[in-house]
């Protein structure tokens, strides 16, 4: 077989993406770093299995981008971009602007031209929007004001790549061979606007009164692959159209999917798309990590290291400075900051794009760009420090700044941490005549509740001496409802160590949370997620026409079930065969069980009452019939 064949292409390609993805996941590097390590280690630097043809294969990948974009499109919701104008328009658009002339000025400074500059100071001020949510996401920060603010900025990043992909042909010294095909090259300056301007606005009305009858009218045939070849479609003749005009062809699709946000077809259009996307992506991202010139890195290593941490801290203190502005207080513009400090996979994209116009040197692009790749390699490690080092320090600080509150009330019960979970908790014993002592460490949060009447104290409820204040010595009960898993264990620790006689009632995440918990001594858990689910279940049992005392019996048996066998299980959560094994015997042990007392009827009928008038009138029918 030749080396260089098509098929042996695609088998090096596909085999590295799927063995490349799954070890970054394992490391919680990301697929995105996935995808660049694959290509590094195919590439000529590595193996060798990929040469020169990766450049050919680049224009192709780059349809991903095309998909990516008219995907983001599809998610800008007018509603969703309207709720969130004063973060997109005031944060996230002032850290694009003032990150991209400080590192363009830097750029200029060290002999780049203007053009040049503009461009490497605007891409590298976006940051990685696919690592910066799965992060936030993984440690539960995506609801914080860290976490919102940071959702903001990468949404106004991702808008601004489109007049990026606008500016770089107008500012570009080359005009690539793929654009001299244009047709409207011939016209004059004028005629050329028009003719865009007509282009843009048949891509509005076509989105808005065209598309959805064409959709209607395919979808009568009921046959999802074309339905799917349709909505291919039409982006690949939107990106056409845009070359034709002489535009990017992203910028044309991110219009449609804007256009579309709205529309009945949406979701269904993004889960056609998005497979297609996300494998051209992943091509896209292998080729640029093939293409990494590890010459270049290996002749400039201190220049590559003094790039990497000299522009995440500057991108990390503009971003500090403009929380402050934007009212983000206490530890989260410190998470905020670190959060965006990265460089985003945007930037592989718009270098490329920059490189085809020839306003970047290549041998400077292929620097940038593993300047890019190892600043993503660094962000979980970024946020470990972050969290290890950096936020204990802060909080330091901050109490310096805003000491923890006086407590000036002793009751039997304390609640550690009142965010969603811990201030529903403390609403009810409320409502039951039972007061608390609240502690909570979110300086905004407790700002915020004590607006709504809500007496919260600002401190961290770890440190021993507010503990002693908040009268532990005397309490009987605490309530841990802290925002991550580290935090209550941590807390769970401070309680067994000085206030042993306090009965301790903690929140977990999940079931892994639930064995830490356990191992550390705390008996009275509660999973925050199998209540919820238990009620949702019995509802839908109820609207299917079962009894309402079955399904309140099943739910309990299910529950009672469930927690003895995390006492099994907990014996053999590091043996992998075993616990599978096991988990599988409970399962239809519960199955069984349930089943059974659903046969019972000699229990359940004297327990009509439980049963709404209206189905004991349908059962009553059904008897009858």
């Amino acid at each position: 077989m030749e080396i260089k064949s098509f098929l042996f292409q695609a088998v090096v390609y596909l085999a590295s993406a799927i063995i490349g993805v799954n070890i970054a996941k394992r490391l919680g590097l990301g697929v995105v770093l996935g995808y660049l390590l694959a290509g590094i280690v195919i590439g000529p630097f590595v193996l060798g299995f990929v040469g020169e043809e990766g450049k050919d294969l680049m224009h192709v990948a780059e349809f991903g981008v095309v998909m990516m974009l008219f995907v983001i499109g599809l998610e800008l919701e007018p509603n969703l971009l309207w709720r969130m104008r004063k973060l997109i328009l005031g944060l996230g658009a002032l850290q694009v602007l003032i990150t991209s002339l400080l590192i363009g000025s830097i750029a200029y400074s060290f002999g780049q031209t203007w053009q040049a500059s503009i461009a490497i100071g605007s891409i590298l001020a976006l940051s990685s929007t696919a690592i910066v949510m799965q992060t936030l996401s993984e440690k539960s920060l995506l609801k914080t004001t860290a976490g919102k603010s940071a959702f903001a900025v990468l949404l106004a990043q991702d808008i601004a790549v489109i007049p990026l992909l606008a500016l770089f042909p107008l500012i570009a010294t080359t005009i690539p061979e793929m654009e001299t095909g244009s047709l409207i090259h011939d016209f004059n300056g004028w005629q050329q606007t028009l003719i865009v301007l007509a282009a843009i606005a048949g891509i509005i009305v076509f989105g808005r009164y065209v598309i959805g009858p064409i959709f209607r009218w395919v979808s009568k045939t009921r046959q999802r692959e074309l339905f799917m070849a349709t909505a291919l479609l039409m982006v690949f003749a939107i990106a056409e159209l845009m070359v034709i005009v002489g535009l990017s062809p992203a910028l044309g699709t991110f219009l449609a999917g804007v256009v579309l946000a709205n529309s009945e077809y949406r979701h269904e259009l993004e889960s056609d798309i998005d497979p297609f996307k996300g494998l051209l992506l992943g091509l896209f991202f292998i080729t640029v990590g093939a293409t990494i010139d590890f010459k270049i890195i290996g002749s400039n290593i201190f220049t590559v290291i003094s790039l990497v941490f000299g522009l995440m801290l500057l991108k990390a203190i503009v971003l500090f400075v403009l929380a402050r502005f934007f009212g983000v207080k206490s530890d989260q513009k410190i998470i905020f900051a670190v959060s965006l400090s990265q460089m985003g996979e945007f930037a592989f994209v718009l270098f490329s794009f920059a490189g085809q116009y020839a306003i970047i040197d290549q041998a400077l692009i292929n620097l940038l760009i593993s300047v890019v790749a190892i600043s993503m390699a660094l962000t979980p490690l970024v946020f470990l420090v972050n969290e290890r080092v950096i936020l204990p320090r802060f909080f330091t600080k901050e109490k310096q700044d805003r000491a923890a509150d006086d407590i000036d009330e002793q009751h039997k019960v304390i609640i550690a941490g009142f965010g969603r979970y811990g201030n529903i908790v403390g609403r009810f014993l409320r409502a039951n005549g039972v007061s608390a002592t609240v502690l909570d460490n979110d300086s905004d949060r407790v700002d915020l509740l004590r607006k709504f009447g809500y007496k919260v104290y600002y401190g961290d409820a770890s440190r021993f001496d507010l503990m002693k204040a908040a009268g532990a010595e005397n309490a009987e009960i605490i309530i841990i409802a802290m925002d991550t898993p580290q935090q209550c264990l941590e807390m769970v620790s401070l309680v067994k160590k000085y206030f042993p006689h306090l009965k301790i009632l903690s929140r977990a995440y999940d079931r892994n949370d639930s064995y830490d918990l356990m191992e550390a001594g705390v008996d009275h858990i509660y999973r925050e997620t199998v209540d919820s689910s238990l009620r949702l279940g019995t509802d839908a049992l109820k609207m299917l026409g079962f009894r309402a005392y079955k399904t309140h019996r099943a739910a309990r048996t299910f529950l009672k079930h469930d927690e003895k066998s995390l006492l099994d299980l907990i014996k053999l959560r590091n043996d992998s065969s075993s616990y599978i094994s096991v988990a599988k015997e409970k399962i239809t042990e519960l199955e069984d069980l349930i089943l059974r007392d659903l046969k019972d009827e000699q229990i359940l009928e004297r327990d009509m009452g439980w049963d709404s008038k209206a189905l004991r009138k349908a059962m009553a029918k059904e008897a009858n019939d």
